[in-house]
């Protein structure tokens, strides 16, 4: 072999000895960059929060509050809007006999979370039971309660004193018993929302 194409060999090697030098750094950096990017911790999701969580399930059923109004005849059970609650004298205790066309008049009163109790209500005296519907009926001194379809607002007690459906209807007293005179509503603030958790017992 020549001198000349000695040395025109020796820099072909060289020379791609060079190329193959600089194509392993540009693949080392490349995998670093992979991996470094791989390895960063991944940005938290709001959905995956506990905040979104509830939120995304609607969170915790609002708790129904039981409380009192005072009439003439004496305080009496609402809900915390003063709706009228009343009790209905063909019941037995914790199971109602009101269904069908009398619930559409007179609609249970209905719990899906906590019961709370305020004003005169007794706390240990309000308890639920399931209707053949599957609901859970609101029961105080084990008398299932009931709203009146035609009382047209907060504080009315248009129901006091009715034979529907075959047996007369009366508001409740925080003793749990009925009240059976008539009744004249002040007009004022609806009852105070201010509750203490109830226990699920209740007593007869």
């Amino acid at each position: 072999m020549t001198a000349s194409i000695r040395t025109r060999h020796a820099g072909t090697v060289r020379l791609g000895a060079a190329l193959g030098a600089s194509l392993g750094v540009a693949l080392l950096a490349a995998c670093s960059s992979a991996a470094s990017s791989s390895s960063a911790p991944a940005a938290t999701s709001a959905s995956s929060t506990p905040a979104a969580s509830a939120a995304a399930t609607g969170g915790s059923a609002t708790a129904l509050v039981i409380t009192t109004k005072t009439s003439s005849a004496g305080s009496f059970l609402t809900n915390a809007s003063g709706r009228a609650i009343y009790l209905w004298e063909k019941d037995s205790m914790d199971s109602s006999a009101c269904s069908g066309g009398c619930a559409s008049a007179w609609p249970p009163v209905t719990a899906a979370g906590a019961l709370t109790a305020a004003g005169g209500v007794n706390k240990a005296d309000l308890s639920t039971f399931t209707r053949s519907d599957g609901t859970k009926q609101v029961a105080y001194d084990g008398h299932p309660l009931y709203y009146f379809s035609g009382d047209p607002g907060p504080g009315q007690v248009s129901g006091q004193g009715s034979d529907g459906f075959g047996a007369k209807w009366w508001l409740v007293a925080p003793a749990g018993t009925a009240i059976t005179a008539a009744v004249t509503v002040s007009s004022g603030a609806t009852p105070s929302a201010t509750a203490s958790s109830a226990s699920g017992g209740g007593g007869y």
